[in-house]
Formats: structure tokens, C-alpha cells, sequence
């Protein structure tokens, strides 16, 4: 036991030098950077044919004898002639591939912004985005604008499918909905149309130890529940109005994108696999985004594109504490919501 606390003690000096050290290294170079153009990020893109193609030849390299190597490469090169000739008349279809994974604030809504922007410059008609979208949902406002960015690809008439392999609930399906296809693996978990609001209140325990609690507004409804103070009637009254309002725009935000739905009996909050999910019509076809994008490769070129900033050092080290943290606010949410997801 004693070599074990002696340890842990020089574990947790050893982990203060290293960030001590870091910090000095980041400050420095923060210094060292003023002055200088500030990187806004750049746009990342990268051929998902060709990257499918080096995987296909290094298995074949391996598994295949030589007679069986030639034989491929001779096969690939006819096929590759054919196809050329068939579309010699035609420019071949572009497909751009995109990914949102979704927290509770949809914080990567302005990666999302960028790469859409920068895919909207060069996208015809004739081409077609694919969002690869995962969430759980989250704030009401941070997925709104999400959502108003996929719009922007609908309103230039440039087809979109959006792909859930996983999950996409409440705010992810407010951004699901938007695509004029949503594909979905059988067990993704699809849904939830509709909004949830807690807190705790804390008002006894403040009085049980004589702390008093004072709240001024200007407004009635200024502040409606509140943590530290004693909530009314009238305070729950509006706050459930409230919520009401913003699902009525939810329901009306998703009826208008897919019009086939019956909104009332989708919108009640509930998640469904992805079966279950095709039979209501909140999806049009159950596969998986690998077999939707693979399936294409032979008739046209996948781009993967996204929007990428350098991080400054102070970023760096704190995206490992922020994600922890993140996960853990998180799962207690969830469980005090009875796991419910939130919009």
C-alpha cells in the first residue's frame, strides 16, 4: 500500500511537469505568433475512389497468386476502358461526402458551414451530398442552425442524403429531415420529435441553512422556473407553454420536409429502430452509409470534404478534459431524463 501511494504521488508530479511544461511551450508560442496571419482553417478533401482502390490492391498483393494479379489487372483495365466509352458523352456523377457528429450544442455547426459553403461552389445538379449524421440531439437553437445549413444544399436543388448509422434523435432528426433521402442501418435509433426542459431547485435546501435567494427582472416572464427560488403555477405554466410552442415548429419544421409523415403519430417523443422507422416513413431505405457509398463507386467520384482549423496548443490539451467532462454532464442528464434525448 505504501508503494502504491509513493507512486500515485510521482504519477501526479510527473503529469504536473508535463502540462506545466506544455503550457510554457504554448504560451511561448503564442507569443511567437503574434503578429502573424491568423490561420482560419482550410478545407480538407480526399477521394474516397482512390483510397478504396489502395486497399483493394494491397489485399489483392497479398491474398492473390501472380497469375490470379494479372488476370485482375487485366479485368480492371477492360472494365475501366467500358466505362470511360459510356461516358464519354457525360461528365460522371460527383458525390460529396460529408460527417456531423452531434453534441449538446451542435458545436459543429460552423465546421458544418464551411465545408457546405465551400461544396455549394462547385456542386451541380446533377451531383449529390451525402451527410454521414450522428446525434443524439441537443440545444433547440444549435440544431435549428445545423438544420438551416442543410437547407442551404435543398434550396440549390443539389440532391441530399443524409445516412445515420447510429443515431439521429430529436435535434439530429430535425437535421435528418431535411435530406430529400435518409438512409439508416437496421439498429439506428431514429426519432424522438419532440422537447424536454429540467432543473433542479434547490430553494429548501437554501432555506434549510438560512440562505436567502433574491431574483429581480424587468419583463413578467423574464425568468420562469428558476434553481434557487420558489417556483408557482405560474412559473410551471409557462415554461410547459413554452415547450409547447417550440414543438408545434419542431412538428412543422418536420411535416413540411417530409409531408408522407403522420406528424401526430410520430411526434410523440419516441425513438424507433430503423425498421420500425421505415415502416412510419421517417426513413426511406434501411442500409448502411458504407454500402450507399460503396455501392457508387464504379459510377462516380466520391469526394470526402471537410473543414479543418489548427488548434492552439491551450485547445489541444483541453479537448481531452473538455470530452470527459462533456460525457459525464451528459450521461447524468440523460439518466435524470429517464435516458430520454433532448432537443
Amino acid at each position: 500500500m505504501e508503494f502504491l501511494t509513493e507512486y500515485g504521488l510521482f504519477l501526479a508530479k510527473a503529469v504536473t511537469v508535463v502540462v506545466a511544461i506544455a503550457i510554457i511551450v504554448g504560451i511561448a508560442s503564442e507569443l511567437s505568433g503574434r503578429g502573424k496571419k491568423a490561420d482560419k482553417g482550410h478545407i480538407a478533401i480526399s477521394k474516397l475512389n482512390e483510397f478504396v482502390d489502395e486497399m483493394r490492391d494491397t489485399l489483392q498483393h497479398t491474398v492473390f497468386s501472380s497469375e490470379q494479379q494479372k488476370a485482375e489487372k487485366k479485368k480492371r483495365k477492360q472494365q475501366e476502358k467500358e466505362r470511360k466509352k459510356s461516358t464519354e458523352e457525360e461528365s460522371k456523377k460527383r458525390v460529396f461526402v460529408l460527417s456531423f457528429k452531434g453534441d449538446i450544442s451542435a458545436s459543429e455547426s460552423s465546421e458544418l458551414k464551411e465545408a457546405i459553403t465551400a461544396v455549394l461552389s462547385v456542386a451541380q445538379e446533377s451531383d449529390e451530398v451525402v451527410v454521414k449524421l450522428e446525434s443524439p440531439g441537443g440545444a433547440v437553437h444549435g440544431y435549428g442552425l445545423a438544420a438551416s445549413q442543410l437547407d442551404r444544399i435543398r434550396n440549390k436543388n443539389i440532391p441530399l442524403t443524409i445516412c445515420v448509422d447510429k443515431v439521429a434523435a430529436s435535434g439530429g432528426y430535425m437535421m435528418a429531415c431535411v435530406g430529400d433521402r435518409i438512409l439508416s442501418a437496421p439498429f439506428a435509433m431514429i426519432g424522438s420529435i419532440g422537447v424536454i426542459g429540467q432543473l433542479p431547485n434547490f430553494s429548501k435546501l437554501l432555506k434549510k441553512h438560512d440562505v436567502e435567494f433574491e431574483q429581480h427582472t424587468a419583463g413578467d416572464y423574464k425568468r420562469t422556473l428558476t434553481m434557487f427560488g420558489e417556483n408557482t403555477d405560474e412559473d410551471r405554466a409557462k415554461f410547459r407553454e413554452d415547450l409547447q410552442q417550440i414543438h408545434d415548429q419542431f412538428k412543422h419544421y418536420v411535416a413540411e420536409r417530409r409531408p408522407q409523415l403522420d406528424i401526430e403519430k410520430v411526434a410523440t417523443g419516441e425513438v424507433w429502430l430503423g425498421t420500425q422507422a421505415l415502416a412510419l416513413g421517417l426513413v426511406d431505405e434501411v442500409k448502411t452509409s458504407d454500402e450507399y457509398l460503396t455501392s457508387q463507386l464504379d459510377t462516380a467520384d466520391l469526394y470526402e470534404v471537410s473543414f479543418e482549423h489548427k488548434k492552439r496548443i491551450q485547445e489541444r490539451l483541453g479537448l481531452a478534459a473538455a470530452a470527459g467532462v462533456e460525457k459525464g454532464v451528459t450521461g447524468v442528464l440523460q439518466r435524470i431524463a429517464g435516458n430520454r434525448f433532448f432537443s
